[in-house]
């Protein structure tokens, strides 16, 4: 398991007494193709070094016979020699094995150390000096590595699944580490962060870790050049800075809140559980494409994915979970068989309003249009939670939402409020989708990353590149399986969506306020105060 920031050490095996069952010929046959496909064993996260131009021999022998054997390699022209830090080898220190095997002509190792079975699955030539439990694994063909595989692999050991501590197959480990290496390989490049206020640090430290050095965060001035990639939440980074970045060429990476991400508001400065990390555009911006709008546009679902998706859609239903986690409280009262829409504010200078909002940008602009759309329905209006709690921008006074709007919601969780309505009106708001997810009809004024796929109505103007029809459980398959990245609170490790799901439905995470949180209740409390005499 990687030693990814912040996670204390968690064990993904416990050795086993008792006898494992045995496995056919054909299992084990799988066991190998999947080691192979997914090149997890040994360090898999770490150092990834430049290697030689030409074929080389790999070799890793105790002590100075390693200088012995890179003196007679014969296969190749050049001789890797990767030893334990603290020698005058070429390579020192933790490496992940299958990037060093990708070029390599053969390995020479002592017969006891495990390279020896990475090297056989990786299919490279073996030369295993003096005795060891892998020795038969030089020139043993498929039976020695099938019985390898069987005695250090499956027998001895019991998997245990992190998250749930339950007992978990082979074949789910392997599927689990192939989860984290992706993580750490599509992290290899970034040499600085940005805009990352320090209390959100913790939690996105693991989702950025490259698996081998910690997340550079940059909080003052520094240069940057070409060769430098920056992850970068973009609005809480300073013009000056950004504008240094634009001028240096650095390649920029968006960081952004996911869309299910804590239990509690990111105004209250909750750490977030989920992020987003985007190297096109970022996808609230219809102004040029993203990853996820690449995703619907042009990626293709496997139906395991796609079935996946639908019971991740039927878990956050059942559970109430909304982007900041479950609320208990009861559903409004429907005001009889009246159609009934709902509106949900915004945050009026957030950026998906502002880059994305089209001819819309306050609340109460919003409010008209839906009151110009459906004049005799029933409008339920929402204002937004960071809005309420004093922090943002986006409060209406309740006689103007009132003359518009038929009623105001202010407690009570968006999905109970769901429950009652027939429409969801919204210009931007994530609540659309979470609509969506709960087979509520939507209609969007601005461009949300939900609109223009055949699942919602849309009288924003939807970028005329979007022309791809997409299942909702595509849609969830894209926005929620693929396209975020989330933390484990509970075990601190990255961890599927439906992890973080159940953490958050379940309640199953520390809800104790620290001093910067309680600070900032407190001052939002202070600015509601404020704003209400001023609006007097």
């Amino acid at each position: 398991m990687p030693p990814f920031p912040g996670a204390p050490p968690t064990a993904l095996t416990v050795p086993e007494s008792q006898s494992a069952p045995q496995l056919a010929d054909e299992e084990l046959d799988g066991l190998v193709a999947s080691l192979c496909d997914t090149r997890v064993g040994g360090t898999y996260w770490a150092a990834r070094p430049e290697l030689p131009g030409s074929e080389y021999s790999l070799i890793r022998v105790a002590g100075d016979r390693a200088r012995d054997e890179a003196t007679g390699a014969a296969a190749a022209a050049t001789a890797l020699v990767w030893a334990e830090s603290g020698s005058d080898a070429t390579i020192t220190g933790d490496c992940d094995p299958w990037h060093l095997l990708q070029g390599a002509a053969e390995v020479i190792v002592d017969a006891g150390d495990e390279l020896a079975l990475i090297a056989a699955l990786a299919g490279v030539p073996l030369r295993c000096v003096g005795e060891g439990a892998f020795a038969s694994l030089a020139g043993g063909g498929r039976s020695a590595l099938r019985d390898a595989v069987r005695r250090h692999v499956v027998s001895g050991w019991r998997y245990v699944d992190p998250f749930t501590r339950t007992d978990m197959h082979v074949r789910e480990a392997i599927a689990l580490c192939c989860f984290w290496r992706q993580l750490t390989i599509s992290n290899c490049d970034i040499t600085a962060a940005v805009g990352f206020a320090f209390w959100k640090r913790p939690t996105v430290e693991p989702l950025l870790w490259n698996g081998a050095t910690r997340v550079p965060f940059v909080s003052g001035s520094r240069s940057f050049s070409p060769a430098d990639t920056v992850a970068m939440w973009k609005s809480r980074t300073s013009s000056s800075l950004l504008g240094a970045l634009e001028r240096s060429g650095a390649r920029l990476i968006e960081v952004e809140d996911g869309f299910i991400r804590s239990s509690g508001l990111g105004a209250d400065c909750v750490p977030p559980l989920s992020i987003l990390v985007d190297r096109r555009g970022i996808y609230f911006d219809p102004s040029r494409p993203s990853e996820l709008e690449d995703l619907l546009q042009n990626g293709s679902f496997a139906p395991e994915t796609v079935a996946r998706a639908r019971e991740l859609r039927g878990q956050i239903v059942a559970s109430g979970v909304t982007k900041y986690a479950a609320s208990p409280d009861s559903a409004p009262d429907r005001p009889g068989p009246t159609r009934t829409l709902l509106v949900p504010g915004q945050v009026e200078d957030d950026r998906s309003v502002v880059s994305g909002g089209g001819e819309v940008r306050t609340n109460l602009e919003l409010l008209r249009r839906v009151r110009e759309a459906a004049p005799e329905a029933y409008i339920f209006y929402k204002p937004h939670p960071d809005v309420e709690a004093g922090h943002r921008p986006g409060s209406v006074p309740d006689e103007k939402i009132l003359s518009l709007a038929d009623e105001i919601i202010r407690s009570g969780s968006i999905s109970s409020i769901m429950a009652v309505v027939d429409e969801v009106h919204v210009n931007t708001s994530l609540a659309g989708f979470e609509a969506l997810l709960r087979g509520k009809q939507v209609v969007t004024y601005g461009v949300p990353f939900y609109a223009g796929w055949g699942l919602t109505r849309e009288l924003g103007p939807v970028p005329s590149r979007r022309t791809a029809s997409r299942t909702l459980d595509e849609l969830v398959a894209a926005a929620l399986l693929i396209y975020p990245r989330y933390l484990d609170p509970v075990t601190r490790l990255p961890c599927p969506a439906e992890v973080l799901i159940d953490r958050l439905a379940t309640g199953a995470l520390d809800r104790s306020s620290g001093i910067v949180v309680t600070f900032r209740r407190l001052q939002g409390r202070v600015n509601r105060v404020m704003s209400g005499l001023w609006t007097r």
